[in-house]
């Protein structure tokens, strides 16, 4: 027998193989192997959060979405003050005074404003008071400099003046207490000018969204450069994008164009990713064989491209991008496709970093002019000019056709029409739903 048992042998530590980090379910999709637009929108939205509130002095939070309620800590206007320059008086004075008949007071001096005395106003007597300065103890009506002869020692006042008459009552406008502003509310310039009114310099609100463009393909040139070939066309794209971004409240930076070329495209993304909330490309997402930014994104982060049931539009592509996963919207490389998809996608996104509702374009009713003809199957958006009769009455007409190269009938469009995938026409003079595109929300 041994003096020592031998040494059991411990049990191998199977260490579990950490999962790769993936994307959420993609939205289902049709027998067609589609999206609908509203699903394909409600993905993107699921995979963005809104950025996290910062303090921010009041007319650098303009248009953002503030994160807090505001309350008054003060009364406006914080003392009863004369609405008018003219005289503080008592007003039973003043009873009976008319221009045939004036009533004379003496005048004790003068108040103006941002002056200040616990001083009473002696009975019969009236003092000299200019607008926004606080009314004396005692008086109870100004009289305008119109109704009086603008005395120094004595004033002749030529018409009796009404209890409470031009004056500014202390709290009439805000009370101390009172809600100025709710959480989620954007910050308009009025609301600026109240903010300040009541004393208050800086607001917790939600910051711009850093919102990279960029523009890929070959045969984009920059504007202002001279075209090598007629095959070439001028980059309109990133200029759009980045101006309609902008429009929504982005803090922007336009990166300009990249080839081709996947290294050029891997390289252009990760050297944005530090400076980026949101990245939008445009081109390169469809099914040709130059559409390298489909080819090449995955080796990024984690994507998904689809076809979604809309036109244009239909080629879309989303990533979460580096190590911090930084959104990134793909959008096609048509003109009119690419701002039709930023006015689908890319704009709710924008809004909920924010945290700005309502997130989506108003969908209101518009009279159609004239047929109107769809493709059934797909959500179909055509450029529109919407006019309104002076009854409130909105009339809708297309401009342009249907190409999604079309640029010029695009900037003159004021709407988008949008036709659901069951529709196949419009009468002409049938309800039709139009998204106004020029309206703010």
């Amino acid at each position: 027998m041994p003096l020592f048992g031998r040494k059991k042998k411990e049990p191998e530590v199977v260490v579990a193989e950490p999962e790769a980090p993936q994307l959420p379910p993609p939205p289902p999709t049709d027998e067609r192997g589609w999206r609908s637009m509203e699903d394909h929108r409600d993905y993107l939205l699921d995979q963005v959060h809104q950025l996290p509130a910062f303090g921010q002095q009041i007319l650098d939070a303009l248009d953002l979405s503030i994160c807090e309620d505001i309350e008054s800590d003060v009364d406006l206007p914080g003392f009863d003050n004369s609405a008018m320059d003219g005289y503080a008086v008592h007003f039973g004075d003043t009873l009976g005074a008319a221009e045939d008949a004036p009533v004379t007071l003496a005048v004790m001096g003068e108040i103006a404003a941002g002056d200040w005395s616990d001083e009473p106003l002696p009975p019969g007597t009236a003092i000299k008071i200019m607008t926004g300065a606080p009314i004396p103890p005692g008086a109870d009506a100004v009289v305008p400099y119109e109704a009086t002869d603008r005395g120094t020692e004595d004033v002749r006042v030529f018409a009796g003046a009404r209890e409470g008459q031009h004056i500014r009552r202390r709290g009439e406008d805000v009370s101390a207490g009172d809600v100025m502003m709710r959480s989620g509310a954007r910050v308009g310039a009025r609301d600026v000018g109240l903010l300040a009114a009541i004393g208050v310099d800086k607001v917790m609100v939600r910051p711009r969204p850093r919102v990279v463009v960029l523009a890929t393909g070959s045969e984009l040139v920059e504007p202002g450069l001279a075209l090598s070939n007629p095959a070439q066309l001028y980059d309109s794209n990133s200029y759009l994008l980045a101006a309609a971004a902008r429009a929504e409240g982005a803090q922007v930076f336009r990166v300009g164009l990249v080839g081709d070329d996947a290294e050029a495209i891997k390289q252009a993304i990760s050297d944005q990713l530090v400076r980026a909330d949101l990245i939008i490309t445009t081109g390169g997402v469809s099914q040709g064989d130059y559409d390298v930014v489909k080819a090449v994104m995955p080796e990024l982060g984690l994507t998904d491209f689809c076809e979604v049931a809309m036109q244009p539009g239909k080629p879309q592509g989303f990533g979460l991008i580096g190590e911090d996963r930084v959104p990134m919207i793909m959008l096609p490389g048509n003109p009119v496709s690419a701002y039709i998809s930023f006015e689908a996608f890319v704009r709710p996104v924008i809004r909920k970093m924010m945290g700005v509702e309502p997130l989506f374009r108003p969908q209101v009713r518009a009279i159609a002019t004239h047929l109107l003809r769809s493709v059934p199957g797909k959500k179909q958006f055509a450029r529109g000019l919407v006019t309104t009769d002076p009854a409130g009455r909105r009339s809708v007409t297309a401009v342009g056709g249907h190409g999604s190269h079309l640029v010029s009938s695009m900037a003159r469009a004021n709407a988008l029409i949008v036709m659901d995938p069951d529709v196949d026409h419009v009468p002409a003079g049938s309800h039709v739903p139009v998204w106004m595109l020029d309206e703010v929300s």
